[in-house]
Order: structure tokens, then sequence, then C-alpha cells
């Protein structure tokens, strides 16, 4: 299949050099090996020998682990414009690998901007160095009783909810203990945690927002089964519990109370990120859409031959590059906005989400009965997309949170 037409005409020889690696990978790795963990049970995905644990190393063995790690540690600096690029194709080849590969770099990516030292040399060295997948990380944030953006946007919309998993100071180490619900992704296989949670320092007081970088074998860190879920299932996530977990001071960084949102609607909010990775999705619905309506017979001719269909594919097309447009503006604001606009990246993930899953229904309609088979890519492609109107935010809460600040920036 040809790479899809590239509308930004802006793009240097070396933008597009790297479109066509990260696509390859996506056509040769990703895609095949997420379809073929979509038909296992959660427990085969990650069992020993699985396809699951060839593509962590394949993806170690090609540096994507580094993209936004400091330089002078091995890192990798990508343009905002080559971020975006990467996470497109990602999302094209298996929005499921896309988000693990988020979620699995995000611990090792805080802990090198603290720029404690101890913190480099104990987990971020080995991260970058790494090329057989053995450090992978996770984002522990939801939590039984609610969503996790409720909790960490509770200060800006007055809601008074904090998080039950809890921290308290005890001399130069924090004991963690609660527990976090069974979305967290690569819950069951990671390495090491960025663990949102309420920290209580000595001598009591009013708790203030923590993220504690733990790694996940310390004693009183266990785990829940595998998620078995209708999408996005090469994704792996399940719950994680701590009991007394003992962690030094200095893997703690407290977020003053009322800070949330600021911190949230800077680069840390993954949301900018999910909304390119879903316009890879919905760009591969449409792609394998309009193949298949080339192929297609119908009434004595292809599909694409008929009107009703041709304004379709006009109409999928369109949501492509308009939601495209969309989250790449809001990328390239956020990296010349320190501080960012929270509700501009909420709004590319609604946005990007409610196309692909737009797209995608409008794919397996085109497909007819065929679009409801097992084993075809457009029928795993509805159920990711699915998906993805729930994960890292419910689409209608993210628009209510972000709702206030929005009003809030504007005079009347």
């Amino acid at each position: 299949m040809a790479l899809y037409q590239e509308l930004g005409t802006g793009l240097s020889e070396d933008d597009l050099a790297l479109k066509d690696h990260i696509h390859r990978f996506a056509v040769e790795v990703l895609r095949p090996s997420a379809m073929e963990l979509d038909a296992m049970s959660p427990e085969e995905a990650i069992a020993k020998g699985s396809v699951y644990w060839d593509v962590w190393r394949r993806v170690k063995e090609m540096g994507l682990h580094k993209q936004g790690m400091p330089e002078n540690i091995g890192g990798v600096i990508l343009a905002p414009i080559q971020r975006c690029i990467v996470m497109e194709e990602l999302g094209w080849g298996s929005i499921d690998w896309g988000v693990a590969f988020g979620a699995g770099s995000l611990p090792f990516t805080i802990a090198a901007y603290t720029g404690n030292q101890k913190l480099i040399e104990e987990m971020v060295i080995p991260y970058v160095e790494d090329m057989k997948g053995e450090y992978i990380g996770c984002w522990p944030i939801t939590e039984p009783g609610h969503g996790g953006h409720d909790a960490v946007l509770a200060a800006v919309v007055g809601s008074g909810i904090s998080f039950d998993t809890r921290a308290r100071r005890d001399g130069d180490e924090w004991v963690i203990n609660g527990g976090k619900s069974a979305w967290v992704s690569n819950g069951t296989v990671a390495t090491h945690g960025l663990v949102m949670l309420s920290a209580e320092e000595q001598g009591g007081g009013e708790p203030s927002y923590g993220i504690a970088v733990v790694p996940l074998n310390l004693l009183g860190v266990s785990r829940g089964k595998p998620l078995d879920k209708i999408g996005q299932r090469a994704l792996n996530q399940g719950e994680v519990f701590f009991d007394d977990v003992r962690i030094p001071a200095e893997h703690m960084i407290v977020i003053p109370r009322g800070a949330e949102g600021g911190l949230m609607g800077a680069g840390f909010n993954p949301n900018a990120g999910l909304g390119m990775l879903f316009i890879g999705l919905a760009r591969a619905a449409f792609e394998e859409t309009l193949e298949y309506c080339k192929q297609r017979v119908q009434g004595g001719k292809p599909l694409v031959e008929h009107q009703l269909v041709q304004r379709k594919l006009f109409d999928m097309l369109t949501k492509v590059e308009t939601a495209r447009a969309y989250a790449r503006a809001v990328v390239l604001y956020n990296a010349s906005n320190p501080l960012g606009l929270g509700y501009y990246s909420n709004a590319s993930k609604v946005y990007a989400t409610q196309v692909a899953f737009e797209i995608a229904s409008d794919g397996v309609q085109l497909h007819g009965g065929m679009g409801l088979a097992k084993g075809m890519l457009i029928e795993k492609l509805f159920r990711d997309a699915r998906a993805g109107l729930i994960e890292d935010g419910a689409n209608d809460s993210l628009a209510l949170l972000a709702a206030p600040n929005l009003i809030a920036s504007y005079a009347y």
C-alpha cells in the first residue's frame, strides 16, 4: 500500500525520510504483531516467548525509547513536527503499541529532567542503554473510586477530589499505600512506575500532590491480572498495588497544591500526543477502507464507482486532514509555549479520537458483513478506536474539566 499523501508541504527531506523509516517499522513489525496479539488471551500475550517481548526488543534496537531524553545522556531530541510524524506512523501501525511506548518511557523521561544525578544513574541511563526491552515504564494514575484526570485537575475545578493512593514522609523515605485500577498501561509488565499520589509531609498538614518514581520490584508492590478488553489488546493493562512500599526521598517529586493545572497543561499532558496517535489510526481506517472499496465489486462494479461510497470516502479524507492539522498545531504550540494551554491538548485528544471512531465505524459499514469478521483489520481498528473515547480521560469528562480554563482565558 502506498504511503498516504502528505499535505504538509513544508516537510524537509529528513522529515520525509523519518516518516518512511517509522512507516516501514509499522508495516513490518507493529501491525502484524498487534494483529497476532489481538487474537490471544491477555495472559498468552505477555507469556515468555510471545511476540510481545520481541517488539519491545525491536523498539529499543531502533532507539525509539531515546526520543525526548536529554542528549547529554544519549537521548535524541526531535523537532516538534518530527515528533508528530513519529506518533502518527506509530498510531497507523498499532495504536496499542503507540500507547504502550508512550507510557513505557514516561517514568524515565520525568526522572531525567529532575536533574537528580542519583535517579539518572540508577534508572535513566540504564533505560537509555537498554537494547533488550528490560526497562518498561507505566503511569499508575487512575484509581477505583474516580478517574485519574478528576484527581489531577481537582484543584482547577474545585471538586476537592484527591488521590486515594497516599505517601507519608518517614525520615529519608516515603511510605506508599494504596492501589491503582486496572487501566494502568503496561501495568502488569512494567519495571518502573510514575505514580500519582497524595503526599503528606512529616508532622501532618494538608497533603500535596506528588509524583513518585517507583521501581516496581520493591517489597510491597503487587499486580493484578492483565485486563481482558474489546480493543487495544496488544496494550497490556492491569492493577498495581502498594503495601508499605518504601522509596528514597529523592524518588518523590512533590507538586504544590494548585499547580496541577499548569503541570498537566505543559508537555507532561499526554493528551496532545494521544491526539496525534489517533490521527494515525484514523488514517489507517481510511486507507484500509479505500483499498477495500477499490477491490470489492457490488452491482457489477467496484464500490468506489458508486456515488454514495465516493461521498463517504470524501468525508473520511476530510476528517483525517482536519483532525491532523489541529493535532499537529497543538503539538507545535505546546513546543513553543512551555506553560501551554491545557484545553487545547484536551480538545486535540477529544476531537482526534472522535474522528478516528467515526472513520473506523464508516469503514466497517463500507466493508459490509466482512467488516464484522474477526481477522479483518478494519474490525480491529473499530474496536481500538472505541477505546480511545475513554482512555486518558473519557471525552465528556475531559471537555467538562477543560471548559472552566477555556472560559477563564477569555474576557467577556
